[in-house]
C-alpha cells in the first residue's frame, strides 16, 4: 500500500454533491471535535486521533512517508 495523495474522502452510502464535498464535511467534523477545547486539550485530541487513525491504517511503511511529508518544510 502506498501513501494516498489524491482527495479520497467519501461516505458510505452516501452521494457526494461535488468532489470536494466529503472533504469539507471532514473539515467540519474537525473544527468542531476542536470546539470550546483548550489548547492542551486540542493537542492531547489531535494526538489521540493521530493513533486511532494510525492503528487503523496498520502499514508502517505508509505511516513513515506520511510522517515525512508532514515533515517538510516545517
Amino acid at each position: 500500500m502506498s501513501l494516498q495523495l489524491q482527495p479520497n474522502f467519501q461516505e458510505a452510502g452516501k452521494r457526494a454533491i461535488r468532489d470536494f464535498s466529503p472533504g469539507d464535511d471532514f473539515y467540519e467534523a474537525l473544527i468542531e471535535m476542536h470546539r470550546d477545547l483548550s489548547d492542551e486539550e486540542s493537542a492531547l485530541v489531535n494526538a489521540k486521533l493521530i493513533l486511532l487513525l494510525s492503528n487503523h491504517i496498520g502499514d508502517l511503511a505508509v505511516l513513515r512517508e506520511a510522517m515525512a511529508l508532514a515533515r517538510e518544510g516545517v
